[in-house]
């Protein structure tokens, strides 16, 4: 018999939309893939350099659970460095990938019943993993019209003596928006009255336009830090989302329950993944810049095309490489007997009619819109946008 657990769950829609895609080009159809959240710019050599000599100088053994001490002291000194913050060694724990952090801190400070606070949209294995450690996920729906962000009096409502976190993903995936420092500080007061823990997903911070700059919840106060779990890894900004590095830092207590945790299922991430992580924070940060001015010039030519389209319009994303377009306008649209109903009978019709692969808007907890990643190059993105225009077209 399988665990009722298991069951609670399903599979991640964006690997699986990623998978069919992939099944598709395997059978030589020419399939155009914005479904997955992965840089496609190679990691930089000197990251890649510094795991070859962890590996000539024999760093292939064990480490301790919660991370190398070159790798904890890396990370402190980027969040002093980028975000204002101190944090000792014990604040932190290096885990396999920041989707790891997150189900670690699931693990070690949810209680059967207890409720997790998340805004929809959401990334998807959010709800999963409060649900795989007994807890129970309370959706609070936000607006396009507000930018995608925690409504202060949405949040209040929804708040119960059962409620022990609320979740914060900001630059979001799938939005590709972010929070203002008024915005993060109204949630902190909030969350602070009702001592909360804030699950702060920072994963996308070095991704962000038009000079944005990032601000860390944990930053405002110490007393916000000290209710804060900040996750963070190197997937997304150093393009090593194989390597799998996250970490979380946060109050001592919580990590010591999390490396407990860790020890007995994981036990340390890759050794040599670490060493080259640590090149990562403490080497050169050009090549930031660079991957930061290609995504902006893609996320203009990708949000222009969609608003050109008929039925679909689209807020310019400030950060991470995401567009989330509104496509209410084609539902009740018809090729043929091909009705197109909703978020998921768009996809499918656009991946087998264009052959374009996007993730329905309903995997994010979020009707009537569309995920598409710009993470790949130019001439994808207007060879996508030219094939779902004339799928589109095709509608009546």
């Amino acid at each position: 018999m399988i665990a009722e657990r298991a069951k609670r769950v399903k599979p991640s829609p964006t690997l699986q939309m990623n998978a069919k895609a992939k099944e598709l080009k395997a059978k030589g159809v020419d399939v155009l893939s914005f479904s997955v959240g992965e840089p496609d710019f190679d990691t930089p050599e000197h990251i890649k350099e510094a795991a070859i000599r962890a590996l000539k100088d024999g760093k292939t053994k064990y480490t301790p659970v919660d991370g190398i001490p070159e790798l904890k002291e890396a990370i402190a000194a980027k969040l002093k460095r980028d975000n204002g913050l101190d944090y000792t060694g014990d604040e932190i724990i290096v885990s396999c990938g920041a989707k790891h952090s997150l189900y670690n801190i699931a693990q070690a400070i949810l209680s059967p019943g207890d409720e997790v606070i998340i805004p929809s949209p959401y990334w998807v294995s959010y709800p999963a993993q409060v649900l795989l450690n007994d807890g129970e996920p309370v959706i609070v729906e936000t607006t396009e019209e507000e930018g995608f962000v925690l409504n202060p009096e949405s949040l209040k409502e929804r708040i119960t003596p059962k409620t022990k976190a609320v979740i914060l993903n900001y630059p979001s995936n799938p939005t590709g928006l972010t929070y203002t420092v008024d915005a993060l500080t109204t949630i902190a007061e909030i969350a602070l009255r009702h001592n909360l823990y804030i699950i702060s997903d920072e994963i996308y911070e070095k991704l962000l336009y038009d000079g944005l700059k990032h601000t860390s919840i944990a930053s405002l106060s110490k007393e916000v830090k000290e209710r804060t779990l900040l996750v963070n890894g190197l997937s997304k900004a150093y393009s090593m989302t194989g390597w799998r590095i996250g970490y979380t830092a946060g109050p001592k207590d919580v990590i010591k329950a999390m490396t407990k945790i860790q020890s007995q299922s994981t036990s340390n991430p890759t050794s040599i993944a670490q060493w080259a992580a640590v090149e990562a924070l403490n080497g050169p940060q050009d090549f930031l810049q660079e991957m930061l001015t290609e995504f902006d010039a893609r996320r203009r030519i990708l949000v222009d095309g969609l608003n050109a389209l008929d039925g679909i319009s689209c807020r310019m994303p400030t950060g991470a490489f995401y567009a989330f377009p509104n496509v209410k306008g084609v539902f009740g649209k018809k090729a043929g007997e091909r009705e197109i109903k909703d978020s998921s009978s768009l996809t499918m019709y656009l991946l087998e009619e264009a052959k374009v692969a996007a993730v329905p808007g309903i995997a994010f907890g979020a009707e009537g819109y569309i995920r598409i990643s710009y993470a790949t190059s130019r001439e994808n993105i207007k060879e996508g946008l030219k094939r779902i225009g004339e799928a589109l077209a095709r509608l009546r």
